[in-house]
């Protein structure tokens, strides 16, 4: 039961509880694996229409909310609200061994495995960790030799943005 006398819904298969009949319906999916909505450009699938219609946005570029205050553009406003703290300086999760200040959750958390040594993202290739999957993509572009920056000078080729402009 919450707060607002709405009874909760349990699912059998795992340990999770929804507030409603249509949450828990869509959760089911999530372990069937059944994605009813494909996107026509890239064919990724999604459990919701509303869930196609925002990832839609990255193929149209559509970046409806913005910054009142800098005028930087998100595709959802949650983002925005998260952004708009870094205006306000409101930064309401402090890190328990360090003291820092964050404005998500999230962020806090990702910062605390600085403390932990935790790297769950390990490469297929040579077995090196990381902390987060964008740096074992970035890392995984190193095996495959992808280097997408190029110099304008001398043309040697970098897979990292900030190697190339080290180099110039």
């Amino acid at each position: 039961m919450t707060h607002t006398g709405e009874k909760l819904l349990k699912y059998s298969e795992c340990d999770g509880f929804l507030i409603k009949e249509a949450h828990l319906q869509l959760h089911k999916l999530s372990y069937i694996g059944h994605k009813p909505f494909k996107c026509s450009e890239c064919d990724k699938c999604f459990y919701q229409k509303g869930d196609l219609q925002r990832h839609k946005m990255i193929h149209t570029g559509d970046k409806p909310f913005k910054c009142s205050e800098c005028g930087k553009c998100f595709r959802r406003n949650d983002n925005l609200q998260v952004h708009k703290m870094t205006h306000t300086g409101n930064k309401a999760f402090k890190c328990s061994e360090c003291g820092k200040y964050f404005c998500e959750k999230s962020q806090m958390q990702r910062h605390k495995m600085i403390h932990t040594g935790c790297k769950p993202f390990k490469c297929s290739e040579c077995d090196k960790c990381f902390s987060r999957k964008a740096y074992l993509q970035l890392h995984a572009m190193m095996h495959m030799g992808y280097k997408p920056f190029k110099c304008s000078e001398c043309d040697k080729c970098f897979y990292q943005k900030g190697d190339l402009q080290r180099h110039e």
